[in-house]
């Protein structure tokens, strides 16, 4: 499998090009975001590792490009940008996961594995290309689109993951635990934002208010709901 690396800090981009090559990967770098956009057009990749502050295009500006071209291979965003606004904002451009700097190479390991499994089962599941209600909204799975009678808003498989578990669930809290394990891959994330920050961005685009949502309910202490 190949991965893209985009970061301008030489150190950095090579401890990830280490991290991934002992896993098995064939790691391609960039030094800013127009030479690492320049491989994407001419490269098939499988995984792309983000920086958001480069020369040439920003991490944003690559991630919204990745998936305007219409490629949904995982993206991650590695970066010392730690804010929960930059997380959102990375997830509602089309983001799998951020990793925050500094890392360790065990974090960055165990969790593009876990992202690389969320998204084989995600190939094999049979129902994956079935379109579903959710509120007023019908989820495409195929497309990555939701679509109600006003707007079609562009989606990430994690988020139709969330919303496919919370649909297939309805009526019940569905569990932090639940959350991370069938959508993330992962059995233990303590005192993990990434579920928080997703639901965040979905809430931004499925609810007409964000601060009184109806369509994913907060369930203090267990997770969320969809009534």
């Amino acid at each position: 499998m190949r991965a893209l690396i985009a970061e301008d800090d030489p150190f950095t981009r090579k401890a990830l090009a280490e991290i991934l090559g002992a896993d098995g990967w064939e790691a391609c770098t960039a030094e800013n975001g127009k030479k690492a956009w320049e491989l994407f057009g001419g490269t098939q990749f499988d995984l792309a590792c983000l920086d958001i502050m480069m020369p040439g295009f920003s991490g944003y500006d690559l991630c919204r490009m990745i998936r305007e071209s219409g490629s949904k291979i995982p993206v991650i965003f590695i970066s010392a940008k730690s804010e929960e606004i930059d997380r959102v904002l990375g997830l509602e451009l089309g983001a799998d996961d951020f990793i925050s700097k500094p890392f360790g190479a065990r974090e960055v390991s165990a969790r593009i594995r876990a992202l690389m499994r969320r998204f084989d089962r995600w190939d094999e599941k049979p129902d994956s290309g079935k379109s579903f209600p959710f509120g007023p909204w019908t989820v495409d799975p195929e497309r990555l689109k939701a679509v109600s009678p006003e707007a079609e808003i562009d989606l990430s498989k994690r988020e139709i993951s969330l919303l496919s578990l919370m649909k297939e669930k309805q009526g019940k809290a569905v569990s932090r635990d639940s959350f991370f394990k069938l959508c993330w891959g992962w059995d233990s994330v303590p005192e993990s934002r990434s579920l928080d920050q997703h639901i965040a961005g979905l809430r931004k685009k499925l609810e007409k208010d964000t601060k009184h949502p109806v369509l994913i309910e907060t369930v203090q202490g267990v997770g969320y709901r969809h009534p």
